[in-house]
């Protein structure tokens, strides 16, 4: 089961970065506010499997305060982007 979470980690960190590759050469804002996004939500994701992997329940707090942070910092670039600043 370990090695199956571990797994998991290290495809998800290969998402990462493929996301980031997305992210440096994005055609155009708003594809890369997305890939930004999906390299949060895959960040959230990877602390909560380390948190299973480890055993230590502190990472679920702080990828649920990451979270949080990460959709209101999406937000603010989207009503950016949209010109409503």
């Amino acid at each position: 089961m370990i090695d199956l979470v571990f797994i998991a980690i290290v495809v998800l960190g290969l998402l990462i970065l493929f996301a980031g590759i997305r992210l440096a050469i994005g055609p155009s804002a708003p594809d890369r506010v997305v890939a930004l996004d999906t390299i949060n939500t895959l960040m959230v994701g990877a602390m909560i499997l380390l948190a299973v992997y480890l055993g230590q329940t502190i990472f679920v707090d702080v990828a649920i305060v990451y979270a949080l942070l990460s959709f209101l910092g999406t937000l603010a670039i989207a009503k950016y982007i949209g010109g409503e600043l």
